[in-house]
């Protein structure tokens, strides 16, 4: 049964930094390149966006913002029916993209010279955020057990200092694609109330879920959490608008909130009114699309988990139950690191992130970005098993 996920579009020239960045980044061509790399889709929002966005053009005046009630209500709608959070309109303020956002706030809560907690390997624009701040990154190694991530909670005590501030926390996690069960978050965040840890959380990727798990929002688990808790999230993720650069810093703690909204007014951050606009009508329109979605990218991901590992022995691909982008190692491929990179980008003309990006943990991964049409995974298979084809007739001497 075709999907409307299956539809390929010429993304070329059209200012993409996946497509038209790839050459310069990576000396992968776009005409006949894969870019499996940065973190958007190929695929196009629900069609209720592209109508506002015509309805827009049509109008034609772009002038300044105002009225952003009904942008804050789909936000209180979506979290409470997706997420069972409860917002208030007032605890939100609007944010030019949630690295912006959590910039912000490790601004507003921490001084030149603290830590910040991440447990790695870890989204890269943690470590480009904290050290642009002039904060110290404080790395905790995540455990890699049975195919997935863990918290080290045992050595927790050793990894930080009495200027540790700030827990920068990715929920789901990115690149692992875990979901944290209650249970790790309400360790983690108790941890951090005992050591006056201010808890940031990155829930960017919430609603992409592919395996039946369950996110929790860290500030739900319980009224001492939530209070020490400063949540952010967005529709860009879920359907594809990073290009609108509009997410949600959430806070209930009006203390805290007063102090991120003083940086933020500071640097005066503001709303947009198609990024607004363009997250009200997703909320307010976009499920059916969002479920049919996870269900396509779980099938890329069953697709690429086989023929990945098939195409080369030695890999293998972390399964994830959250978000579009796949973790894979090869540290057990019988040929040094680079030379894997060398054949993957030069042979095979696939642009991926490299692991090393990522932190601690991560030297010897790739991560593959998989929100595409499936005719792009089985293309990359296929280029895949060329130019590791000498490694599969070794294996089976």
């Amino acid at each position: 049964m075709t999907s409307i996920f299956d539809q390929k579009i010429d993304r070329r020239n059209t200012h993409s930094l996946k497509w038209d960045e790839m050459e310069s980044r990576y000396g992968i061509s776009p005409d006949d390149g894969l870019p499996m790399w940065v973190a958007d889709m190929d695929f196009r929002p629900p069609q209720a966006v592209n109508d506002m966005v015509a309805r827009a053009a049509e109008h034609g005046i772009h002038g300044y913002y105002g009225n952003d009630a009904p942008y804050k209500d789909a936000v209180v709608s979506w979290m409470k029916r997706r997420h069972q959070f409860d917002v208030s309109p007032e605890w939100i303020t609007t944010v030019p993209g949630v690295v912006a956002g959590y910039s912000l706030a490790i601004q507003a809560f921490s001084e030149e010279g603290d830590g910040v907690l991440v447990f790695s390997p870890v989204y890269h624009a943690f470590g480009r955020a904290i050290r642009n701040n002039n904060r110290r990154l404080v790395e905790s190694p995540l455990i890699e057990r049975d195919g997935a991530y863990y918290m080290d909670f045992d050595n927790l005590e050793d990894q930080i200092d009495e200027r540790t501030k700030i827990l920068l926390l990715c929920s789901p996690h990115n690149p692992g694609g875990r979901v944290w069960t209650k249970e790790e978050l309400t360790r983690i965040c108790e941890f951090c109330l005992k050591h006056n840890i201010l808890i940031i959380s990155d829930e960017i990727h919430h609603d992409l879920i592919l395996d039946g798990s369950k996110h929790v929002v860290t500030a739900t688990l319980s009224d001492a959490i939530a209070e020490r808790t400063v949540t952010f999230t967005s529709a860009s993720k879920t359907f594809n608008l990073a290009g609108f650069a509009t997410a949600a810093c959430i806070i209930s703690n009006k203390e805290l909130r007063d102090q991120y909204r003083k940086v933020s007014t500071a640097c005066s951050v503001d709303s947009t009114p198609l990024g607004s606009k363009a997250t009200m009508e997703a909320y307010n329109h976009g499920e059916e699309w969002l479920a049919e979605l996870c269900e396509y990218l779980g099938g890329n991901q069953e697709l690429l988990i086989e023929g990945l590992e098939a195409a080369i022995p030695g890999a293998k691909v972390m399964r994830m139950a959250s978000t579009y982008l796949q973790w894979v190692d090869f540290k057990d491929v019988d040929l040094p690191f680079d030379e894997i990179v060398r054949r993957i980008q030069k042979q095979a003309k696939i642009a991926v992130n490299l692991g090393k990006t990522f932190g601690k943990g991560g030297e010897t991964f790739l991560r593959f970005n998989i929100a595409c049409p499936r005719s792009t995974v089985e293309e990359a298979i296929k280029r895949l098993e060329d130019v590791f084809a000498d490694l599969r007739v070794q294996a089976n001497v």
